[in-house]
């Protein structure tokens, strides 16, 4: 048996002698901490070394926590990290803030240590049940959709189903362009739109899903399609343009490198998949550039 994965913990705290006490116990406990007493350098760790959670402390002897806390949710790599405030303040209004930023539990000075550890165990047990969920888009990823394809290869032609696979191309351009708010922005409607239109047309019985970060993937039976694809065309392709800025439609709509769609289809009766990585391929091999 391999050996169990040991936690990742930042430590950002300038009481060195709490911050030492933290990390000798918790690297008991199976973590690997990491600490720091600078909230500037702090933020630079997290975006290093990505722990799986964080104690933060909001008075800092340069950034404040909450300074911290607000520029790791505004990175696209640290923001889904679980953020656990340590302070001394009683005020409600500190809790609400930092509740308002996202932060997912609050322990004031002094605390009981076991207490701690339950609370984080408890956050790392919620932060890994929502990882089955894109935190952008709140649609199932990785294993659950590892499953609905399993599913379909182990029921074959008995279910007629059909699978699309919808690619949004540029998302990447339009990122460096205009930041991960602007893109994700982007990703939540086009996720909105494919699920509502596979519910539409396939019922309670159709399925949509992340097949990568900007891929999806959706079920329906494979009578139906045709008509799912002809209906995310419909919705998606022609309004691609109005999710850049006004003023840098006309623009960004002539270029080359803009927003797109590629749409690839396979179904029960195409082929016998031997595995999901079959399927996978299959899927996205099929995809091709949408013209509208």
């Amino acid at each position: 048996m391999g050996k169990k994965k040991r936690i990742k913990m930042l430590v950002i705290e300038d009481d060195l002698g709490l911050a030492e006490m933290l990390e000798v116990y918790f690297n008991t406990h199976g973590f690997d901490v990491l600490s720091s007493a600078w909230g500037e350098k702090a933020f630079e760790v997290a975006s290093k070394e990505l722990p799986d959670i964080i104690l933060l402390d909001i008075r800092l002897p340069d950034i404040d926590g909450f300074e911290v806390c607000r520029r790791l949710r505004e990175s696209h790599k640290t923001r889904g990290i679980p953020v656990i405030f340590l302070t001394e303040r009683h005020e409600r209004k500190s809790k609400l803030q930092g509740l308002e930023m996202g932060v997912v539990d609050y322990i004031t000075k002094p605390f009981d240590i076991q207490e701690l550890r339950l609370r984080i165990r408890n956050t790392l047990a919620r932060a890994e049940k929502a990882k089955a969920d894109n935190p952008v888009t709140g649609l199932p990823e990785r294993n659950a959709v590892t499953e609905m394809l399993k599913r379909a290869i182990t029921t074959g032609a008995d279910t007629d189903w059909g699978m699309l696979a919808v690619t949004l191309q540029g998302i990447e351009d339009f990122r460096e362009l205009y930041g991960f708010i602007a893109s994700d922005d982007v990703l939540r409607v086009t996720s909105l739109t494919l699920k509502n239109a596979a519910e539409e047309i396939g019922g309670e019985s159709s399925f949509c899903g992340h097949l990568g970060d900007s891929t999806f993937v959706l079920i329906v039976h494979a009578l139906r399609l045709e008509q799912l694809r002809s209906r995310i065309i419909e919705r998606i392709a022609e309004s691609l343009k109005y999710f850049y800025p006004g003023n840098n439609r006309e623009k960004n709509a002539a270029e080359s490198e803009r927003l797109g769609l590629r749409i690839g289809k396979v179904t029960a009766k195409d082929k016998k998949y031997e595995n999901v990585d079959d399927l996978k391929k299959a899927l996205l091999a099929s995809c091709e550039p949408v013209t509208v």
